[in-house]
């Protein structure tokens, strides 16, 4: 198949299959490829962080710590694959940040409404769309 042909080419074959798949199928299924390709060790340092930067910009998948974690665990040095567990880490934080916020912004537009404001005019005031203010009604 084309696939087994650019796993014959060592060096660049990572990179190769990530850019012939990555748009079509979930990661998961480029990884048992992928860690054989890792575990050849015909990949470089720069390659292994191409590869990431790529896939964490393009690729998609359901089971990304799964994804990650097993990569990681394959790549040799371990130093590049750190900073996936990084950006995971971040986006984890920026996620509970976001939620945080979220749900002062809820908080805030009960108060309001508690007082007899409009919806309307609590949507404007606490920045959230009516279809939200409707569901912080309804958890009166």
């Amino acid at each position: 198949t084309p696939d087994d042909e650019i796993m014959q080419h060592r060096r660049i074959a990572i990179l190769e299959l990530l850019q012939k798949h990555i748009r079509q199928r979930d990661l998961m299924l480029l990884l048992e490829q992928l860690v054989t390709l890792i575990d050849e060790g015909y990949t470089s340092g720069s390659q292994l962080v191409a590869m990431q930067n790529y896939m964490l910009q393009r690729g998609h998948t359901e089971q990304a710590d799964l994804f990650y974690g097993v990569l990681r665990d394959r790549e040799t040095g371990g130093e590049s694959m750190m900073t996936l567990a990084q950006w995971f880490e971040e986006k984890g934080i920026e996620k509970g940040i976001q939620q945080g916020r979220q749900e002062e912004r809820q908080e805030f537009a009960l108060r309001l409404l508690s007082k007899g404001m409009s919806r309307e005019d609590v949507a404007e005031m606490a920045n959230l769309p009516l279809a939200e203010i409707d569901k912080v009604i309804n958890l009166i």
